[in-house]
């Protein structure tokens, strides 16, 4: 009785098995295929961008949206992302120098003074135990 059980056990747990190699297997292989193709087409895409900057002066994208059927908004995205990006900021060596401060002249600041109001004393709180009065 003991060894059918295990025997069972052993047979489903082969089947499961197979069938988890067979999906990792699956699933490597078509992740791996997956990553090439979306290279290649970054690849694409940047040659796309090269080309629409270099023939910008003699076609434009409203053109070429008629003659090649591609959405402007293709066009232009490729074409936006092929032009080389602005630097941003200064130019290193023109910024100016922070000034100096003196030591002597940082104050701490003032206390803050008292601000008249009511005294304190006497006032009972107007919630009491989750009550309003």
């Amino acid at each position: 009785m003991t060894d059918e059980i295990e025997r069972r056990v052993e047979k489903a747990d082969a089947e499961k098995s197979a069938r988890r190699t067979a999906a990792a297997r699956e699933v490597g292989e078509l992740a791996h295929r997956r990553a090439a193709l979306a290279e290649e087409l970054a690849e694409v895409e940047r040659k796309l961008g090269t080309v629409l900057v270099a023939a910008a002066d003699v076609i434009g994208i409203d053109e070429l949206t008629e003659f090649t059927d591609v959405p402007a908004a293709d066009l232009t995205r490729w074409l936006t992302a092929g032009k080389p990006r602005a630097r941003r900021g200064r130019p290193p060596g023109s910024r100016r120098p922070k000034p100096e401060t003196q030591p002597e002249t940082v104050r701490a600041p003032a206390p803050p003074e008292p601000r008249p109001g009511p005294p304190t004393t006497g006032i009972q709180p107007s919630v009491v135990h989750g009550q309003r009065s």
